[in-house]
């Protein structure tokens, strides 16, 4: 069988000199050939055969304007159908690894007519299989992968290096493009459940929830060239192209984390970009970002590019201001590796250098794999409008199968295309009658004790602690290694909170937050904590690392609560919500029994993450039927801060409440704070929790609570008013805005009105606000109270509720009036509002 025409490899001949510590060849090499092999080492890849079609011309490079044998052997090599960008890797080592490979004989790779009869194999089914869906399901959506079906071949070379390096599992995020056909040829899912999902189903089981097909996840496994075999994960994404980059990662550091040594060998990420997407999401440059932080590493990402020169209708000249959309990988020092995607040879063996890359220097790596896309962006598109010269040339230009196997002088290969065609024809056939199956099939045990669904009260727990329990956590939390030089007012901090556990001041919402975190760990819950300035807090009320003033050595006190205490992890997360928030859902995702914390620096930034709200979170188990514990903490309050300091828009988590696929929670007190995270932690009912965490009331002596408050039984979504008895008038409210009107009560020597706290606005605690209203009588006027204007906060939701449980009785509402901003900007006018809001409420009539 003959070897590729288009082979990448370089001759026999060409020789492998020593190369110095900066990456160049050392001083017995020859001056001249090292002047010219540096050259293109740089800039070679701006002169490479790149492009299938010929339209990325190369670029003319003064630095290459070089003749002779040398010139010839660096071109030959480094502006051939591969081509590299590695000169912004600050490591002389790596580069020289790269330098090393590239410059070999076979570059790492020696093919054999076995390899090459797979990869043929592989092509042949990855385009057979789109022209049978395109054939009998003309005019559905189904994003092809022709044109770009290297992909196939390249990601068979991922498994097999991976798996002979140690990796049991490929971890994958891609969108919609070509995906079907990864599910069939990667995932292993059988055609004809692929083929079934583009038949009809019985409406009313979906409706109101499931996903697309080119959406959903798949599991499978994978039998590499070389025998291994590999457990396949693909996540599932929304159509929110590069959204799925942070979840990839962090379900992936999940799956590593709780192996333990070894995980980040056995379990390999590997996410798949369209080139508009990679240049121009920014959460993809979020999660590249963090890649080598140690709280988000997973020990290198394989980067794949499925670059069509093309975004939807939208050139390749108006996606980016680089060259290759793949250039902005150059932030980091990562190799980026530009590969011809019709030189399949020279695919693999970019596959194989970038996995071992990987695994030896632990870092992303960026494969750029340049193709075209055979149709529109979806089938039903007509490209030839917006692009006609590349698709007159697309017209005629044969499937990639065919030029590979003129290449290698396959003679059989139509003859073996028919029977392909054949077998997914039988597929077709049958899918109509099988019962479609999820794709996504049995989840990991570790996930056997937890569940999802509509809320049952049985789901509940005990959370409070007894006094001697309380007593222990407080000593390991307040002392510290006699020779660690503590700051002075840190020093303060710990003896306030050393007399908050011993019932001589009242607890703070951060000593009632370490209370809980400590009984955690101490019975074997892991705790993840992160977000922009968690270590301390922004409002300064954390303190879980102590710093050495001296030498500025760390003592975690939540690492130091029992010696067989599990994990207590809390990190400073990079200035970034929606890639950090991503990271943190996808690390609840695969580590369920694990109590995990993402916190807003402020509430009102959380906006900028709104994608991985409404796509994964809110939506995740709706969709694909996958449930998460992920924590948000969300501070909010009105306190005269401007309009992007005191809103977390409780309205829109609020609109996005249905069929109990959240929680959303204010707690007004430390020790509501207390229970509720411990009640999240324990109970088995998985599912997001959402809290508005206070500002101005972290230590306030209002919102702080005895520490025998700790020892009930649990989370009150609802806390009553016991003061007052029969009442004229009911004050229902949340958070910050109670105390107030308590202040106000007393101010106004007032014994007629009830405050009502409602701690729990979803689910709605139907049943303890009835028993509330009930045990004030029969005759009170109900008000809502909130801070946030008339078009905000969680008003437009409760009101119906409230009217519901009224029946007969009027319900009022006392709200700052409707508003594009969430709060005025001057602290003085902030002053006359919250007077305002306090007078309406008890003279409202």
């Amino acid at each position: 069988m003959a070897t590729s025409t288009r082979n990448s490899a370089i001759s026999d001949s060409t020789a492998v000199g020593t190369f110095s510590g900066n990456g160049s060849r050392g001083s017995n090499s020859n001056p001249e050939r090292e002047g010219v092999f540096a050259a293109y080492r740089q800039w070679g890849y701006l002169e490479g055969d790149l492009d299938p079609l010929g339209f990325l011309r190369p670029r003319p490079t003064p630095e290459l304007e070089h003749d002779g044998e040398y010139a010839r052997e660096a071109r030959e090599i480094y502006s051939s159908t591969i081509g590299v960008e590695i000169n912004h890797i600050y490591a002389p080592e790596r580069r020289r690894w790269i330098y090393e490979r590239m410059e070999s004989p076979t570059q790492g790779y020696e093919l054999t007519d076995e390899d090459r009869v797979r990869i043929l194999d592989l092509l042949t089914r990855a385009d057979v299989f789109e022209q049978v869906m395109q054939q009998r399901y003309l005019g559905s959506k189904r994003f092809s992968l022709e044109g770009v079906t290297a992909l196939i071949p390249l990601v068979d070379e991922v498994l097999d290096s991976g798996s002979r390096l140690g990796a049991i599992e490929l971890v994958m995020g891609m969108s919609h493009r070509g995906r079907l056909n990864v599910i069939a040829h990667v995932a292993k899912r059988p055609p004809e459940e692929l083929f079934a999902g583009f038949e009809d189903v019985d409406p009313r089981s979906v409706l109101g929830s499931g996903d697309v097909k080119y959406h959903m996840g798949a599991t499978g496994e994978y039998v590499t060239r070389s025998g291994g075999k590999v457990h396949i994960h693909l996540v599932s994404n929304p159509s929110h192209l590069e959204a799925v980059d942070p979840v990839t990662v962090g379900r992936t550091r999940a799956k590593q984390d709780r192996t333990g040594e070894g995980g980040r060998e056995k379990y390999l990420p590997l996410l798949v970009h369209g080139d508009a997407a990679f240049a121009g999401q920014g959460i993809l440059a979020e999660t590249m970002n963090y890649a080598d932080l140690p709280g988000y590493t997973v020990g290198g990402t394989i980067h794949i590019v499925v670059n069509n020169l093309l975004g939807f209708t939208t050139s390749y000249t108006e996606e980016h201001s680089t060259r290759f959309a793949a250039c902005i990988a150059r932030r980091q020092s990562i190799p980026i590796f530009h590969v011809n995607g019709e030189d399949v040879e020279a695919v693999v063996r970019v596959a194989r250098m970038a996995v071992e890359y990987r695994y030896r220097f632990g870092t992303d790596v960026v494969i750029d794999l340049i193709g075209y896309r055979r149709h529109g962006h979806s089938e039903v598109d007509d490209p030839t409008i917006t692009q006609p010269l590349l698709y007159k040339k697309i017209k005629d230009h044969p499937p990639l199968w065919e030029i590979y196997a003129d290449d290698i002088g396959a003679t059989d290969a139509a003859e073996k295309a028919a029977a392909i065609r054949a077998e997914f024809e039988a597929a077709q056939k049958n899918a109509g009658s099988i019962k479609r199956k999820p794709l996504m099939r049995d989840l990991p045990k570790y996930w056997d004790n937890y569940f999802g669904g509509p809320y049952k009260p049985e789901y509940e727990v005990e959370t409070g602690l007894s006094a001697p329990e309380l007593t222990e956590l407080t000593e390991r939390l307040t002392t510290y290694p006699a020779d660690f030089h503590i700051h002075p007012k840190v020093k303060k901090l710990l003896e306030q909170r050393a007399e908050m556990g011993a019932g001589k001041r009242p607890v703070d919402y951060g000593m009632a937050e370490g209370l809980a975190f400590g009984s955690l760990v101490k019975s074997g819950t892991h705790v993840r904590f992160s977000g922009q300035d968690s270590r301390r807090g922004t409002f300064n009320q954390r303190h879980s690392v102590l710093i050495d003033t001296e030498n500025e050595n760390e003592y975690v006190p939540l690492e130091n609560i029992a010696a067989d205490q599990a994990r207590c992890e809390i990190y400073n997360s990079t200035l970034s919500e929606p890639g950090v928030l991503g990271f943190e859902y996808g690390y609840s995702r695969d580590y369920p029994e694990s109590l995990v914390l993402w916190e807003a620096q402020f509430g009102d930034f959380v906006n900028v993450a709104q994608a991985i709200i409404d796509q994964f979170i809110s939506a995740g188990e709706a969709k694909w039927n996958l449930l998460s514990g992920l924590v948000m903490l969300l501070p909010h309050g009105y306190e005269g801060q401007g309009p992007e300091h005191s809103s977390a828009r409780i309205e829109r988590f609020i609109q996005l409440a249905a069929k109990h696929n959240i929680q959303i929670a204010q707690p007004s007190n430390a020790a509501q704070y207390f229970h509720l995270l411990r009640r999240q932690a324990l109970r088995h009912w998985r599912k997001p929790l959402i809290v508005f965490t206070p500002k101005s009331m972290l230590r306030h002596p209002d919102a702080s609570s005895p520490i025998e408050d700790f020892t009930h039984k649990r989370f009150l979504n609802v806390i009553p008013d016991t003061t007052v008895g029969e009442a004229e008038r009911i004050l229902i409210c949340t958070g910050k805005i109670g105390h107030e009107l308590q202040a106000e009560r007393k101010k106004r020597k007032d014994t007629s009105t009830a405050i009502v706290f409602l701690e729990q606005l979803y689910p709605f605690p139907e049943q303890e606000v009835t028993a509330e209203f009930e045990r004030h009588g029969g005759h009170a006027d109900i008000v809502w109270v909130q801070e946030e204007p008339a078009n905000m906060g969680a008003m437009f939701n409760m009101l119906p509720r409230l009217k519901r449980i009224a029946g007969e009785r009027p319900v009022l509402t006392v709200k700052r009036s409707s508003s594009p901003s969430p709060a005025t900007g001057s602290a003085k006018a902030h002053e006359v509002e919250q007077k305002t809001l306090l007078t309406l409420a008890f003279t409202i009539k």
